[in-house]
């Protein structure tokens, strides 16, 4: 699935090793970390590193600081969590090049791990500017991409820096994302069902696009859904609509119908007076949408449905919620979708972002098979496109 080489077939021993990871973790008020997930998703990776003698090299962003150096945007909250997990100390870079950079990575010994402060402190980093690329690679030997999250973009740490780094070989978390995802889209079990959510048309049109080619079903829900039933000409109040996508709907109906996949839309609604997690609400069905209303979730009817079909499938993708989540009065069809998957037999990927925090509110992260650590990086890879940071690594 994943043609390159693997951290698997190195020898570390004694080695200077960049590896890029995805620390880009939320901050509360005080910069403490809120959920370390994808720290601890990193760890496997890391241990094997440093457990076969490596000098580990870290490198992350973490948000989109615009003006150089931001205190609020520094990975310095995310070595003692580090050092924690690895039961020894972390030490802190004051930035990711320069002589002070130089000078720690001399003093490291074999199984030490240094964390660089944010790459996107340098705006060579976005611009995948080849100077700044050559500055990161000069204090390793061997470059390791651990960060699935950011495979999706073309920046120095991600791809300039292969080139002056080999071998340039994928870590472990970086492989399990291939894995998963790879086999939905190349070797899916049927019946095969998708779930596709979330606010906008214009967000998945290539996903849906891609997966229409592999599907059995396909579920949609979320605002995008209310594009779709305009399409079909049925009443949507004042839900969510796409104006400029209706045309693009009635075409992605057509290919669904082509092709013989089943495309599931919302036959009821939760409608409410306003957008707000307090708004008066009821269950509607086309018959009394009311005109001035908004849906905000899928109703009943549709969450049988909906589940039915799951129930049946022995593979899913699940990419956006089906309503507003964040408001409990309207998150019943999100937690149906993923309470039906944590009892299902079916193989379940849930691709990053929104679907991933559904779960996480639904307490079921450990009944998936996989939970995708990318949000964009899983969307484009589901919509069938080469990921850079992927493509720089050296061929197996």
């Amino acid at each position: 699935m994943l043609n390159k080489i693997s951290i698997k077939d190195i020898d570390f021993q004694g080695k200077r090793v960049f590896c890029r990871v995805d620390f880009n973790v939320p901050l509360d008020d005080k910069n403490q970390i809120t959920d370390d997930t994808r720290i601890n998703a990193s760890m496997p990776t890391i241990r094997h590193i440093i457990n076969n003698g490596g000098r580990l090299i870290l490198a992350s962003h973490l948000g989109r600081p615009k003006n150089g150096p931001e205190a609020k945007f520094s990975l310095a909250s995310v070595a003692p969590c580090l050092s924690q997990y690895l039961g020894t100390s972390v030490r802190m870079a004051p930035d990711c090049i320069g002589p002070d950079v130089k000078r720690m990575v001399d003093q490291m010994k074999d199984g030490d791990v240094l964390l660089l402060e944010n790459v996107r402190f340098h705006d060579g980093e976005t611009k995948n500017d080849p100077e700044f690329a050559k500055a990161l690679a000069a204090n390793a030997d061997i470059y390791v991409n651990n960060a699935f999250g950011t495979a999706h973009r073309a920046h120095a740490s991600t791809v300039g820096v292969t080139k002056y780094l080999q071998p340039s070989a994928a870590g472990f978390l970086l492989e399990k994302e291939i894995k998963y995802l790879g086999l939905a889209l190349a070797y899916p079990d049927h019946p095969f069902v998708a779930v596709i959510g979330g606010a906008k048309v214009s967000d998945k049109i290539a996903v849906i696009e891609n997966l229409l080619d592999k599907v059995d079903t396909l579920i949609i829900g979320g605002g995008m859904a209310y594009t779709f039933l305009q399409a079909k000409g049925r009443p949507t109040g004042k839900s969510l609509v796409e104006a400029d996508k209706i045309s693009l709907a009635k075409e992605l109906i057509k290919k669904a119908a082509e092709k013989g996949v089943n495309l599931l839309l919302p036959q009821d609604h939760i409608v409410a007076a306003e957008f707000s997690p307090t708004a008066d609400h009821m269950v509607c069905s086309d018959a009394n949408f009311p005109a001035d209303w908004m849906a905000l979730d899928i109703g009943p009817a549709t969450i049988a449905t909906y589940t039915g079909a799951l129930q049946n499938a022995r593979m899913v993708v699940w990419n956006g919620p089906m309503g507003v989540f964040e408001f409990d009065a309207f998150a019943n069809g999100t937690m149906s979708v993923a309470a039906t998957l944590a009892e299902s037999k079916a193989r379940s990927i849930v691709g990053g972002g929104d679907s991933v925090a559904a779960v996480k509110k639904a307490g079921v992260e450990s009944k998936m098979t996989h939970i995708s650590t990318g949000g964009g990086a899983s969307l484009e890879f589901l919509e069938g496109k080469t990921l850079p940071g992927l493509a720089a690594l050296t061929d197996a």
